[in-house]
């Protein structure tokens, strides 16, 4: 069995560490104006045996430099304003996500 999480993403240079299942996929990003953020919907094994990682996200503005150890999951564009959001994940090894279709 697997569910679906929604996680709220912060933007700057910090970049936001979750925890999630071996398994995972990210499914969905958008800006929420509502919420005037950046969320990810990643659906996620239930079964608790499977190891854990730990994914690094982050969040760029356009034109802003991007490392190149990072890789490009989404876009999230605010509908009501000139921005767009780039969601990018460090690249590692162990990590089994899939870019967003």
């Amino acid at each position: 069995m697997r569910t679906v999480h929604k996680f709220r993403l912060e933007t700057g240079s910090k970049g936001n560490c979750i925890r999630l299942r071996e398994g995972f996929r990210i499914l969905h990003s958008e800006y929420l104006v509502t919420e005037k953020s950046v969320f990810v919907w990643i659906e996620v094994p239930l079964d608790i045996t499977l190891p854990e990682h730990s994914v690094q996200l982050r969040v760029f503005h356009t034109g802003d430099p991007i490392p190149a150890r990072y890789e490009h999951l989404a876009t999230a564009v605010d509908a009501f304003g000139p921005e767009a959001f780039h969601v990018y994940a460090l690249e590692t090894e162990a990590l089994p996500w899939q870019a967003i279709a």
